[in-house]
């Protein structure tokens, strides 16, 4: 039986896995860091630079709730390794404001009440940015397609999309 003060062996397997130094560039600002090479993108986002807007829902790229950002293109976070972006612009939703000013889509949100628990949102709105920016949000039908990446499991699916019909047709600028 062991003890709790009993110091334990990590695993071959464990103690060959080489550590990694990346730059990460995030929201304007470039970060030096060091971790296990396991590290996904969105762990080093919450866990090492504390930016816990993008969520931690299914951890299977299945919900949409951790998506950023990458060169302006929208990815899962929860399925990228940290180490494959060294030294590209990575945008979260805290990246969003503009000298504390709301991007147009986090105003609309809130105009439409495109969120009931908010876990979602984060993901939503950056799926959206991203949506407006590709030009992919003509219509109902399109918007509906190309967030479907997105679940909100409270169902604000209507006032999601009438939030980004908001802005886009007041031709906001909705890129980052």
């Amino acid at each position: 039986m062991k003890h709790a003060d009993t110091p334990t062996r990590p695993s071959e397997a464990t103690s060959q896995i080489p550590d990694v130094e990346v730059t990460l560039s995030v929201n304007g600002d470039a970060y030096r860091m060091r971790f296990d090479s396991r590290v996904t993108l969105l762990d080093a986002l919450r866990d090492h630079l504390g930016l816990t807007g993008a969520k931690k829902g299914c951890d299977q790229g299945a919900c949409g709730a951790c998506t950023v950002l990458v060169d302006g293109k929208r990815i899962v976070s929860c399925l990228a390794l940290a180490a494959q972006y060294d030294g590209h612009e990575i945008t979260t939703v805290e990246g969003l404001t503009d000298n504390g000013e709301p991007h147009p889509l986090q105003k609309a949100f809130a105009r439409h009440d495109a969120f009931q628990c908010g876990y979602c949102t984060p993901g939503q709105i950056m799926s959206a940015v991203s949506l407006e920016a590709e030009g992919c949000a003509g219509t109902d039908a399109d918007i509906c397609e190309f967030m479907s990446g997105n679940i909100c499991r409270c169902g604000a699916y209507p006032n999601i999309r009438a939030a980004i019909r908001d802005v886009v047709s007041e031709g906001n600028d909705a890129s980052v």
